[in-house]
């Protein structure tokens, strides 16, 4: 009987993680993304895809290495010429620019609006349909409702949603898969040469839900993620703040 009730809970999690994007380690492409032990952290070393991911942007700057960094995510997500729409009342990325992460700027369908409830109305409605590879939208406030209704919309189409939240007054749960900060790191001159290196971020995985966060530094170079150092008290500072928060 007790093997019984254990065979039944270990089905329902599989279940429960495969509606919240999480596919086994057998059926989904080990670091799909390019991301080495960011994908390790999160439930069977996957990317969740067909989910909601928040980025929360606390400055400009912010904004732009979050933009760029989602970028490198979406070249993943589009192969074999997919469309995904951005979507906000002021657009913050240089469409040229996603050239450098192998992106065709005319792939991506901006909708610039007004009021940002219709942003967020937008994007759920994008979100069901399932000709798209990614819904990217940029807010500056998210609540616990409207994220579920962004979460339930993912979980019939499959399409992955990004919420760039630009300079959010409060910090509230939601039901989003992974909360994210990504934040711009100085780059490094290849042997010695004048201008800037490739891009760097510190990508700060805030919270995700049944893995493990952790802080670690990205560089996008040769067309892929390359993950530069580890900082593993820096990771274990962030779960040891969570327990107290």
């Amino acid at each position: 009987m007790q093997d019984t009730k254990k065979a039944i809970i270990s089905e329902l999690q599989k279940n429960i993680l495969l509606m919240q994007g999480y596919k086994p380690a057998s059926l989904g492409s080990a670091n799909r993304f390019g991301l080495g032990s960011i994908e390790a952290a999160f439930p069977n070393g996957v990317f969740p895809t067909g989910a909601i991911h928040e980025f929360l942007n606390m400055a400009p700057e912010h904004s732009a290495a979050a933009g760029g960094f989602i970028a490198g995510l979406l070249k993943a997500l589009m192969r074999q010429d997919g469309i995904c729409l951005w979507i906000g009342t002021m657009r913050s990325i240089y469409p040229p620019a996603l050239k450098n992460f192998g992106i065709a700027p005319d792939r991506i369908v901006f909708i610039d609006l007004q009021r940002e409830k219709d942003v967020l109305w937008v994007m759920e409605e994008a979100l069901r349909c399932e000709g798209l590879s990614a819904v990217i939208a940029e807010v500056r406030e998210l609540d616990f409702a409207q994220s579920r209704r962004l979460q339930l919309a993912v979980e019939q189409s499959r399409v992955t949603g990004f919420v760039l939240r630009n300079d959010p007054l409060k910090i509230k749960p939601t039901a989003c898969v992974a909360r994210w900060k990504i934040t711009p790191a100085q780059s490094e001159l290849q042997d010695g040469l004048p201008g800037v290196g490739f891009p760097r971020w510190t990508v700060e995985l805030q919270k995700v839900r049944n893995g493990n966060p952790g802080i670690w530094k990205v560089e996008w170079s040769e067309g892929g993620f390359n993950l530069v150092t580890e900082n593993n008290q820096e990771a274990a500072l962030v779960k040891d703040r969570q327990k107290v928060g």
